[in-house]
Parts: structure tokens; C-alpha cells; sequence
């Protein structure tokens, strides 16, 4: 029950219907927030409880300075929670596990519902194993079906169990495409004790892409699945009042650009000016004329910047969309009135201060790509060959000079035995060297019988895929165009590269037939394969036999092109060294080019019938016939039809054996899902916090180490822990799915921690994947194996690392996967935010190293004995800033350093207090 301290309490009447709002005006000063933080200030005036939500809190926010670094804690209760399977299974796995806990501890297993909406949308788990033919979709789904079939059947069983829990099946659409398109209701309609309120949709998302929903003006982000049961449950978020960073649009794309090149430019500039944890906003006169899917778009990557969220106001442009996309006409009433009302309409004349400006003239952007290995690596188009042939030497082997074209000999003869500015005695080549190719060519036979030759660079993998591009039928007919114009030319896509069409939703699909382009799509190769994330995501499937055993054996740094969000190493295939970005029309282009190693304003991308030379700039689509094309196209019925019913599933959804019953009957043969050991003699007294003594190096990082490096979503490889585990089991090689669908078993993960095939531990010379020196044996180890054997000998853990620790994926197994491999603290020299929160919630002590230093400054080589005093401070009430590391050298020498100790609120402190943030929601459920 609110206390309402401000008497904000109202009400607000719309067509003829009534609602209770909470008045901003009712505090002085919130006028003049940014729109993000008026939404905030919302949320505390709508929950203050003189408990978790203080008056002094919203004065705090009412008084917030722009200029200062945050200081002041508050409590946010978000709207609604949203989960994809990947990372939702893990959660519904340990609200499972949660009721019986409750139970153990006397109380009430009924408690463990969410209680707001919680809304899963089942889209990382299609796979494409079958591409380029008309049946791609029909044989991949029947695959996820198989594959999937013990985690469908415990989500259906979740969605009975469950109250206010619902669950959108396979083969719809991707979870943020749905929740712009379906799920998002801008502004909330709930009846709360009996009253109906109108309130701010805000969200919490389990994937980091959340953010998408910024773009339609609803404040959310991605949080780890831990913290997002615990919202679930009932607990607020606790965070920081951010600094808001405006960011001012001017300008049009011009033509031959796309949203694709806009996102990845402010991408870029984000990143590049420093926007970890704080808010991103856009403002400006220019706001107004950047249509709603490329709000999204840019929101969509504010991971890729790094920023908590990257938020558009409410507008006309936000209402035509919900008008569009099939929202009655009440909620559009009710979303105009209600953020009138409240100051929310986007307003470019009124005065609001951010903490830091930003501005982009849209007009100046040009086409770009981004790789070979981060999001925020832009590379301008018509520098991309010149920039692979820079970087590729990095991602070929020492060993490769004897592979290398002949045409070397010319530039630099045999008698000359250095190569002019190498200080190397014998130098690898460097690919600017190269004049003509960039690799002696590999021949291949494919499937088919076409004789054909690898390289260097050679396209792998095509794919449109992801959330973020498939939600823009601006870029999303550009490609579809281009197919048409190569398509009448006799372009063909190269015979060796992997291209498939995976859209957000279903809506895709229907334009493209009302517009007659699907047959030119399926003619270059794009045909349905799914509705998910697909290659984004690493499911990109195998490629062919053929293809895949000349990478090998020959050692191939082929690449793949995909218009996703994330391109980290050894996340899209396990045969692809470098993955870029790009808009889904250049997508298709590189299919044609089938390499890299290509000039698109040179170099041809074929002849057509005549003989003639086609270039890009040929078949480049025009963007007032894409414009015309769309309004022509897409119509509100395609969306009212799509999602008529979308909870109901197809066949294959339906005819799933579903268990029954409040508690979920484990079966011990399974190796998708299992109960996990969380809460396992666990008591409802506290267990003193302890310092941490004698501690082992598992993993020594670098920088920009990613939570795929730490937890992969992607293949499992045969010889791997976790496939060893697979194999004891009874599960051929075939079937062991992805680390991304198993995590309801946390056997399978723990093994998988660490195992990303590219993470490079530094306790070992020249060796990737998921390897450690075992410092009980002095002997190469598997990471897993290396922990297993520390436990044992009860011997704690840490991790040393950069800056960056824990980019990208809202991921709660990394830091799951970390607790249960018996790390007790993590030292980097920055965290990314979620990992960070992720950490404390499994009970993990975030460090970092001292301002300007990290390991190697202060001769840390990962051999030495760690010992971290002050930590016990903690029990009595307090979080210590710092606390003392003594790393004990083998030559017992120490180095010592005071580490920032990372709980930043008090909140986060209780959580760590618990052991995680589950067992506090778990005792005070209990209690």
C-alpha cells in the first residue's frame, strides 16, 4: 500500500473511463527531469512504502543533479518481466526449485508466483540445420521439436503451474520483435487491490536486447535471470539514480544508408565516449522525424554502447505504430492521454538538463559494417578490404607461410630475407603484402558436385537474422529489393557460402508475400529457415561437411556476414574466426561477393545475361521505392492476424505431453533439466561472511572478456567437460544441442563455464579454449577438472581480468557457472554492469584493481596465493569501499593492493549478505 507522501494520489479520465495515476506535478522539480528519470520518479511515488521506497528517495530523484556521479540509491519496481527461453528455462528451473525450498523452510510454496506479468517468448532455440530449400522452416522446426522436447514440456507445465505467467511458443517471432509488436502496452492498465491505476509500462528483461522496447518510449533493460525472478517476486531493482547522457538527432539518412549504418555509427560514438551503467537519451527537434523501427533499432544495441537504456519519448510517431501494429484504440487513448498528463509527451521546446550532450547528423552517415569481433568496431564500407587484409594476420597461424599465393615471391624475393619495416628474422606475411589474393585457394567438392575453391576470407555463412534489423521493414525491403535487382541481373550467391532468412516475426513473412519478393529471395539462397535469433545467437547450424573439413584442414579464416547485434569470437560457428556485422541488404551483397577480400565500388559482383559487369551500385535499391513498397506492403490486418492467438501455439505446441501438479516431478534421467543445488542445506540464520585465504588462480583474462567467453551459448564440443558428460549419458554427438538449451541442467553448464573455444587464460602459453594450469599438479587442465580439484581440496577461487569484464549477454550462467565452480571473487580492472549485479546475486565478490592498475601493472602472473581481508566487515551492517589483497608470490614474496570493493548499494549488500539474491527472497518469503 502506498503511503503517498506527496499526495500525488489522482485521477485521470478517459473516454469515459477512470484510472488512478500518481501526479508528477505533485513534486516540485520533477518537471524538469529527463524523461527517463520522470519515469522513475513515477515508480517511487506509485510504491512508496516507507520501507524499500522512501520519500527521501523521491526527493532525491526530484532534486537530481545532472552534473554529479551517482550517489543515491532507489528502489525500481518494474511493470512486467519478459524472458527468452534460453535464459527463462534456467528461471522457471529455479522458481521450480523455490517452492520446494519454501517448503523445506516452513513456509508457503504457493508464494512463488510472479507477481507481475512475466511474459516468455520461446525464440533461441531453432537451429539452421537445413537452409535453401523450400522446406528449410517445416524440417528445422520438426528438429526443435526433437531436440527441445523435455524443456517445452517443463515451460508448458510452468505456464499452468504458474499465476500471471505466459509463454509465447516456437515459431513466432523473436521476444523483442513480440514485445514491441504485441507485448509492450506503453502505458499500464492494472487493476491494483481493487482500483484500477494507469501507470508507465516499464520492464526487465532476461536478455541484454530488452532495450528494444526503448524505442516505443517504455523504460526497460536486460538484467540476469536471477535478478529478474527476484523482480518476478516481488523485489525491486535496486540501482542508482543514473547520469543521462541527451543525445541530440539532426538530419535524414541519406540515400545508399540504412538504420543499420545509423545504429552501428552512434554505436561507435557511444562507446567511444563512455556510457557504461548511465541512461542514454534522445532529444531534439529531429526526434521527431526518425520513424519508430528505427527507434527501436538503435535502442536494440544500447548493450553495444553499453548503457543501461537508450530511450525515445512519447510521440505521435509511437502511437501510429501502436495504431499500426493492431493496439485497440482504447490503450492508444489511453497512452496519449495518460503521458500528456504526466509530462511524458516528447515536447523538443521544453528546457531539460542531461549530465552529458551528444549529437549526430544523420545525414553524414555512410554505409558501414562492424567486426571482425565487437559491435562498436565500425568499419566504413568502402574501407572493408583494406581493413580485413589489415587484421586477418591476427587470425592466421604462424605455421601458414608455405599456403601463401605465389605472387609473394614477386613482391619480396626468396633473397630477401626480411620484409622492408619487420624486425622479424622470418616473418609471417602480412596480407597488405599480398597483392592479388590473400591465401593460396583451397579446392572443395561440394555436395552437389561444383568444384569450387576456400580462402581466406571466404563468406561462410550469409544470414538475416536477429532481432535487431528483422524488426525494420525499411532495411528489411532494402534486402528483399536487392534480391529482386541481383535476381534479374543472373546474380548468384557464391556456391560455398550458408544463407538463410530467420525473421522477428511473422509479420515479415507476410509483407514479403504481399509484395511478391519472396521467389527472388529463395532464388539467391534466403529462403524461411525459422522465426528466432538463429545465427545471432550461435545457432547458425553446421556448415556443410564438405565446407567445414577444408576449414580445418587447411586452417581457413572464413568469416561469416549477418545483419545481428553481436559478432563475439567463437559465438555464430565454431568454423568461423571473424564475424561482422551488416544491414541486411549488404548481407545479401556479400553472399554474392562470397569473400571479404572485396571492393565494392571496383570489384564486380558478376555479369549479367548481356556479359556486362554488375557492380553494388547497380543493384542497390532505391530508397523512395523502398519507402513505397512498404506503404504499399505492411498494414495493420498482418498484424492483427499474427497475433490473434499468439499463446496457443501450432500443432507440434499442442500435442505436447504437459505435466500437471504445483511442484515439478524431477526426472533423474534428464539431461535438459534438473534441480539445482542452490539451495541445497540452506537454513534460515545467516551464515557469517568470510574472508577469503589461500586462494588459487583458475583463469587469468584479458580485456573485453564477454559472457560468452565465460558462458557460450553456442556448440558443445564432443571432447569437451560438458560433452564427455553428454556422452556418459547416452547422447550421441549429434543431439547435444546447444550450451544455450541445456541450461536448465547445471551439470551440463558448470562444465560449460569457461569453454568458450576462442577464451584465452593467461596461466598458459599459446593455448585457447576452456584450459588452466592446475596449480595442484603443475599440469594443463581443463578448467572444469582444474576447480573440481580445488574444491576437493578445499581450496578457494578467484578470477583475475581487464576492463570490460562481462560485456554482452544478460547471461545469468556466467556468473552462476562461476559460483558453482567454486570462485569466490572476481578482480578486473572495470565490469560491465549486469555481470557485475549477476555476480553479487550468486554470492560472488566483485573487485577491482586499484585506479590505472590492473594484474600485469602490478606484477601479477596468476601463480601466486590470494589472500582478501576486510571482507567480514560486511556482517556488521557495513559494505568496506576497499578491502586488502596479499598475493603471495612462490618465492613468498607478496604484492599487496587495496581492491574497490564493487557492492554499490545497499541492496546488493543484503543479496551477497545471503548468498545470493535468492536465498534473501527465498527467507523472506519463508519468514
Amino acid at each position: 500500500m502506498s503511503i503517498d507522501s506527496f499526495k500525488a494520489k489522482s485521477t485521470l479520465e478517459v473516454d469515459g473511463k477512470e484510472y488512478e495515476i500518481y501526479r508528477l506535478d505533485a513534486v516540485p522539480g520533477t518537471e524538469k527531469l529527463p524523461f527517463s528519470l520522470k519515469i522513475l520518479a513515477e515508480n517511487l511515488l506509485r510504491t512508496e512504502d516507507g520501507a524499500n521506497v522512501t520519500a527521501e528517495q523521491i526527493q532525491a530523484l526530484a532534486n537530481w543533479d545532472a552534473s554529479a556521479d551517482p550517489e543515491h540509491e532507489i528502489q525500481f519496481t518494474p511493470a512486467r518481466v519478459v524472458m527468452q527461453d534460453f535464459t527463462g528455462v534456467p528461471c522457471v528451473v529455479d522458481l521450480a526449485t523455490m517452492r520446494e525450498a519454501v517448503t523445506d523452510l516452513g513456509g508457503n510454496p504457493d508464494l512463488i508466483n510472479p507477481l507481475n506479468p512475466a511474459e516468455l517468448v520461446i525464440d533461441h532455440s531453432v537451429q539452421i540445420d537445413v537452409f535453401g530449400t523450400q522446406n528449410a522452416f517445416r524440417r528445422n522446426v520438426e528438429i526443435e521439436y526433437d531436440r527441445n522436447r523435455e524443456r517445452y514440456q517443463f515451460l508448458r507445465w510452468g505456464q499452468t503451474a504458474f499465476d500471471n505467467f505466459k509463454v509465447v511458443p516456437p515459431g513466432t517471432g523473436i521476444v523483442h520483435q513480440v514485445n514491441i509488436e504485441y507485448l509492450a502496452r506503453v502505458t499500464m492498465a492494472q487493476e491494483n487491490d481493487g482500483v484500477l491505476q494507469a501507470y508507465p509500462d516499464t520492464c526487465v528483461g532476461t536478455d541484454s536486447h530488452t532495450t528494444m522496447v526503448n524505442g516505443l518510449g517504455v523504460l526497460g533493460w536486460g538484467v540476469g535471470g536471477i535478478e529478474a525472478e527476484a523482480a518476478m517476486l516481488g523485489q525491486p531493482v535496486s540501482m542508482l539514480i543514473p547520469r543521462v547522457v541527451g543525445f541530440k538527432l539532426t538530419g535524414e539518412i541519406p540515400a545508399g544508408s540504412t538504420a543499420t549504418d545509423v545504429v552501428l555509427t552512434i554505436t561507435q560514438m557511444l562507446r567511444e565516449h563512455g556510457v557504461v551503467g548511465k541512461f542514454v537519451e534522445f532529444y531534439g527537434e529531429g526526434v521527431g522525424a526518425v520513424p519508430l523501427a528505427n527507434r527501436a533499432t538503435i535502442g536494440n544495441m544500447s548493450p553495444e554502447f553499453g548503457s543501461t537504456a537508450a530511450i525515445f519519448p512519447i510521440d505521435d510517431v509511437t502511437l501510429d505504430y501502436l495504431r499500426l501494429t493492431g493496439r485497440s484504440e482504447e490503450q492508444i487513448a489511453l497512452v496519449e492521454a495518460y503521458s500528456k498528463e504526466q509530462g511524458l509527451w516528447h515536447d523538443p521546446s521544453a528546457e531539460v538538463e542531461y549530465s552529458e550532450y551528444l549529437e549526430l547528423d544523420l545525414s553524414t552517415v555512410v554505409p558501414s559494417i562492424a567486426g571482425p569481433k565487437r559491435p562498436q568496431d565500425r568499419i566504413v564500407l568502402s574501407e572493408s578490404k583494406e581493413k580485413f587484409r589489415e587484421v586477418l594476420p591476427a587470425y592466421v597461424s604462424e605455421d601458414d607461410d608455405d599456403k601463401i599465393d605465389s605472387s609473394l615471391e614477386a613482391t619480396f624475393p626468396a633473397s630477401d630475407p626480411v620484409a622492408p619495416g619487420s624486425d622479424d628474422e622470418h616473418p609471417a606475411p602480412s596480407i597488405e603484402q599480398v597483392p592479388n589474393r590473400v591465401h593460396k585457394p583451397s579446392a572443395v567438392t561440394l555436395a552437389d558436385g561444383t568444384q569450387t575453391e576456400l580462402d581466406h576470407g571466404s563468406v561462410a555463412i550469409a544470414s538475416i537474422t536477429s532481432c535487431t534489423n528483422t524488426s525494420n521493414p525499411s532495411v528489411m525491403m532494402a534486402a528483399a529489393i536487392l534480391a529482386r535487382n541481383a535476381n534479374a541481373k543472373g546474380l548468384k550467391p557464391k556456391p560455398w557460402v550458408k544463407t538463410s532468412m530467420a525473421p522477428g516475426s511473422q509479420v515479415v513473412t507476410d509483407y514479403y508475400e504481399k509484395a511478391g519478393l519472396w521467389p527472388d529471395l529463395e532464388a539467391l539462397g534466403f529462403h524461411l529457415v525459422g522465426y528466432g535469433c538463429t545465427t545471432c545467437i550461435g545457432n547458425s547450424g553446421p556448415l556443410p561437411e564438405e565446407v567445414s573439413q577444408v576449414v580445418h584442414d587447411e586452417d581457413l579464416a572464413v568469416v561469416s556476414v549477418l545483419s545481428g547485434n553481436r559478432n563475439f569470437e567463437g559465438r555464430i560457428n565454431p568454423d568461423v574466426k571473424m564475424n561482422y556485422l551488416a544491414s541486411p541488404p549488404l548481407v545479401i551483397a556479400y553472399a554474392l561477393a562470397g569473400t571479404m577480400d572485396f571492393d565494392f565500388a571496383s570489384e564486380p559482383l558478376g555479369t549479367d545475361h548481356d556479359g556486362e559487369d554488375v557492380y553494388l551500385s547497380d543493384i542497390w535499391p532505391d530508397a523512395a521505392e523502398v519507402q513505397e513498397t512498404i506503404d504499399e506492403s505492411v498494414n495493420r490486418d498482418m498484424f492483427e492476424t499474427s497475433y490473434a492467438d499468439v499463446f496457443r501455439g501450432d500443432e507440434h505446441w499442442q500435442s505436447l505431453e504437459t505435466p500437471e501438479g504445483s511442484t515439478f516431478e524431477w526426472d533423474e534421467e534428464s539431461t535438459y533439466v534438473r534441480k539445482p543445488p542452490y539451495f541445497e542445506a540452506m537454513t534460515m540464520e545467516l551464515e557469517p561472511v568470510e574472508d577469503i585465504s589461500g586462494a588459487r588462480v583458475l583463469a587469468k583474462l584479458g580485456d573485453s572478456v564477454t559472457t560468452d567467453h565465460i558462458s557460450p551459448a553456442g556448440a558443445i564440443k564432443w571432447d569437451s567437460p560438458a560433452g564427455q558428460y553428454l556422452s556418459s549419458h547416452g547422447i550421441d554427438r549429434r543431439d547435444f544441442n546447444s550450451y544455450g538449451s541445456r541450461r536448465g541442467n547445471h551439470e551440463v553448464m558448470i562444465r560449460g563455464t569457461f569453454a568458450n573455444i576462442r577464451l584465452r587464460n593467461q596461466l598458459l602459453d599459446g593455448v585457447e579454449g576452456g584450459y588452466t594450469k592446475n596449480f595442484l599438479t603443475g599440469e594443463q587442465d581443463s578448467i572444469y577438472d582444474a576447480s573440481q580439484a580445488y574444491q576437493e581440496a578445499g581450496i578457494p577461487l578467484v578470477v583475475l581480468a581487464g576492463s570490460e569484464y562481462g560485456s554482452g549477454s544478460s547471461r545469468d550462467w556466467a556468473a552462476k557457472g562461476t559460483a558453482l565452480l567454486g570462485v569466490k571473487a572476481v578482480i578486473t580492472t572495470s565490469f560491465e554492469r549486469i555481470h557485475r549485479s549477476n555476480l553479487i546475486g550468486m554470492g560472488v565478490l566483485p573487485l577491482q584493481f586499484p585506479e590505472g592498475e590492473d594484474a600485469d601493472s602490478l606484477g601479477l602472473d596468476g601463480s601466486e596465493t590470494f589472500d582478501i581481508s576486510g571482507v567480514s566487515v560486511l556482517n556488521e551492517g557495513r559494505t568496506p569501499k576497499t578491502v586488502k589483497v596479499t598475493a603471495t608470490k612462490q618465492d613468498r614474496t607478496t604484492v599487496e593492493f587495496d581492491a574497490r570493493v564493487r557492492i554499490d548499494t545497499p541492496g546488493e549488500a543484503d543479496y551477497f549478505r545471503n548468498g545470493g539474491i535468492l536465498q534473501y527472497v527465498l527467507r523472506n518469503l519463508a519468514k
